[in-house]
């Protein structure tokens, strides 16, 4: 019997293009290809809301997956047959950590901090207050800042600090503490009985770190900053978990390993027989 294959990636310049460099042609059909197979479950796992994600499906042609983590860990969505049903034992798992404060409750904690702006309603959700930074400010002040007041409140908070290269602004997260990208896929993983040595991550930026220097088997996709590989590998060697994740480097299939090529590439060094899965055909750059 084939394996039961968990893949997980974020969108945002891991699975979508939309970074300065360039996406290896081919790569997301071969991608489409390889999600197709009954032995692979995809979910996607991202900072978008529900209705960004949808667009992001439809604009780049995505294949439709099977779960979608979104708003950074604070939402998961089952779909079946078009259908997109909230988990809402994820919800229960990760709401008592707010103390039944509301969204804007938390948000008044922090009306007085000038180097906060509030994203657009569409980037927030009932368990993610989303700010944004200016890319000069002291992120790490910041931070301790904001988690002295929730922790006044009693509110267990994850604060998630990133970096969006083209709109050169930072991205600050409020989440509940347990709602992280990767405690969502290990709820997954635990729902749905993915093993460990059957499930891969995807992603590139910083607030994919937790998952790719856990003991999750990770990829960096080669468009990922220098900064941010620098702290990946930091990071996963403090933690003695450098052996599972992979920093694709291309020239695999004559791709660059940016985006979806990326992807692939790291799959294939985790569990080498997808790598037949998709290159049947496969259209080199």
């Amino acid at each position: 019997m084939s394996r039961k294959i968990l893949l997980c990636t974020d969108l945002d310049r891991t699975l979508l293009p939309n970074g300065p460099q360039l996406e290896s042609e081919g790569a997301r059909q071969s991608f489409a290809r390889l999600t197709a197979r009954p032995e692979v479950t995809l979910a996607y796992v991202t900072g978008r809301h529900r209705v960004l994600v949808q667009e992001a499906i439809e604009e780049y042609s995505l294949p439709t997956p099977d779960y979608v983590v979104a708003d950074v860990g604070a939402s998961i969505y089952e779909i079946a047959a078009s259908q997109w049903q909230p988990w809402n034992n994820w919800s229960e798992e990760i709401a008592p950590d707010w103390v039944n404060l509301t969204h804007n409750e938390i948000h008044q904690l922090f009306t007085d901090l000038s180097e906060l702006t509030l994203q657009e309603s569409s980037k927030q959700a009932v368990h993610k207050l989303s700010y944004y930074t200016p890319l000069d400010s002291d992120s790490s002040q910041l931070i301790k800042t904001m988690q002295t007041r929730l922790t006044q409140q009693g509110v267990s908070a994850s604060l998630v600090w990133s970096v969006d290269e083209l709109a050169e602004v930072g991205l600050l997260d409020v989440l509940p503490q347990r709602a992280t990208k990767l405690h969502a896929i290990e709820f997954l993983m635990q729902q749905k009985n993915f093993a460990l040595t059957d499930t891969v991550f995807a992603g590139d930026s910083g607030n994919d770190l937790q998952v790719l220097t856990s003991s999750l088997h990770s990829v960096l996709v080669a468009n990922a900053s220098s900064e941010v590989r620098t702290l990946a590998q930091d990071q996963a060697a403090a933690g003695k978990t450098s052996d599972a994740l992979y920093i694709a480097v291309g020239n695999f299939h004559d791709m660059n390993g940016h985006y979806s090529a990326g992807i692939l590439e790291g799959l294939a060094h985790f569990i080498p027989e997808t790598e037949n899965w998709w290159s049947i055909n496969h259209e080199k750059t």
